[in-house]
């Protein structure tokens, strides 16, 4: 096995898991390099993301509610108890991950019922069952 030596903690590490193609740092300084950055910047990486389109724009919006407004009025209802901490996210009920955990709804019309899925548990559940009832 080939290790590398990271110039910035100088842990040894292995050279193809440990470190990015072509980079000095490992990829946990990488990593917290960046973020350290976009903290530093956030404004900037806030025009930038709004400039790549990471928002939907409002004829879209205003579809996407007319065509499903059960399903919108359940993402919004969990999302405003999330935000007032009357909710709060629990680990995926398949894997236990923490990590991105979404709130899913068997049914839209029980907003504020919803089992705790990771992402890829998440499109697995919808790839089997599609969508949940009354969007």
């Amino acid at each position: 096995m080939i290790t590398k030596t990271c110039k910035q903690c100088n842990l040894e590490l292995p050279a193809d898991t440990g470190f990015y193609a072509n980079d000095s740092k490992c990829k946990e300084c990488r990593k917290a390099r960046v973020r350290e950055n976009r903290k530093y910047k956030i404004e900037h990486y806030r025009q930038y993301d709004r400039k790549r389109g990471n928002r939907q724009p409002a004829e879209y919006l205003a579809e996407y509610r007319k065509k499903y407004p059960n399903k919108y009025r359940a993402h919004t209802l969990l999302n405003n108890h999330l935000r007032d901490g009357n909710i709060s996210k629990k680990p995926c009920e398949v894997c236990g991950s923490s990590i991105g955990a979404h709130g899913h709804h068997d049914d839209y019309l029980v907003p504020l019922d919803v089992r705790w899925l990771c992402a890829v548990h998440h499109s697995q559940w919808h790839q089997v069952n599609g969508e949940g009832a009354n969007p």
